[in-house]
């Protein structure tokens, strides 16, 4: 049980890296997290 949960956490980090690294995607991160720090503020 333990190893497959290991197994879908390693395949979710690998896709959401993947994902991560598409320009357009950046873009989407950058403006999320600036969204995010104005609201802290």
């Amino acid at each position: 049980m333990k190893l497959s949960r290991g197994v879908v956490a390693i395949g979710i980090a690998k896709k959401v890296y993947t994902e991560a690294r598409k320009p357009e995607n950046q873009a989407r991160i950058k403006s999320a997290v600036e969204k995010a720090r104005s609201r802290k503020r």
